[in-house]
């Protein structure tokens, strides 16, 4: 029976739906497709990097052995371990060692934004090309668009600023800097050196989208702004007499 109501739902969406793309060269409709790929840019590049830090270990019984600790989004470098370099475990000398810090809170913070800007921005696009008749002819859409964008700038600067400070972090817990927290390299006889740690670049540019994201949510501002009756009020006080 539910699908018998199914054309009853629809419809009354359907009947005010008037297809306009050309929407999509506007300024407003425009900005819309980019904040949505950058949204897409800004998610990819920090939620999709894995990495690893390789040490070079000697011990006993084991000369220059290659161990990794691998490290990946929401980045819990506190769950990442260096094992053993061998069966043995060194001797018994050896126990895993684990990297420091947990910066899910930041990433999460981060990638969840860029998701939701996403399903945000898609549905704007729709309301764009297929009702903008109805956004132009009620006021609380545009009111609402410009409350949305202005949080959104917002939390793209927070999330922006956030992130970058916890990657900083995390290059800092990744790099050569980690040898002397690392209490089994102590044990006598056993030697650590830092080998290699995966480049974080499409880190630094997932920063980089953030703050883009930031100034064109802020830009867009202005673009709904004028689309809203508080424009139009202060154009007929400033033209009184």
């Amino acid at each position: 029976w539910p699908w018998f109501l199914l054309p009853a739902l629809v419809s009354p969406v359907v009947v005010g739906l008037r297809m306009d793309f050309s929407m999509l060269l506007e300024p407003l409709g425009f900005v819309k497709v980019l904040q949505w790929l950058l949204a897409i840019f800004a998610f990819a590049t920090c939620g999709g990097f894995r990495g690893e830090t390789a040490l070079l270990v000697s011990c006993k019984g084991v000369v220059n052995k290659t161990i990794t600790a691998a490290f990946a989004y929401p980045f819990r470098l506190n769950t990442a371990v260096f094992s053993a370099p061998d069966p043995q475990g060194c001797g018994g000398t050896w126990t895993d060692a684990h990297l420091t810090g947990d910066f899910s809170s930041s990433a999460q913070f981060f990638v969840t934004l860029a998701a939701l800007v996403f399903l945000y921005c898609i549905t704007a696009l729709v309301l764009y090309i297929g009702y903008y008749h109805v956004y132009q002819q009620n006021n609380k859409f545009p009111l609402a668009d410009l409350a949305i964008s202005v949080l959104t700038a917002f939390l793209w600067l927070v999330s922006a600023f956030i992130w970058a400070k916890a990657l900083a972090d995390i290059k800092a817990s990744t790099g050569a800097g980690i040898i002397p927290g690392i209490e089994t390299c102590k044990a006598p006889g056993t030697t650590c050196l830092f080998l290699s740690v995966t480049s974080m670049g499409v880190l630094n540019v997932s920063v980089v989208f953030g703050l883009v994201n930031m100034i064109l949510w802020a830009g867009n501002v202005w673009l709904i702004y004028k689309d809203t009756n508080l424009h139009n009020q202060w154009n007929r006080i400033y033209e009184s007499p």
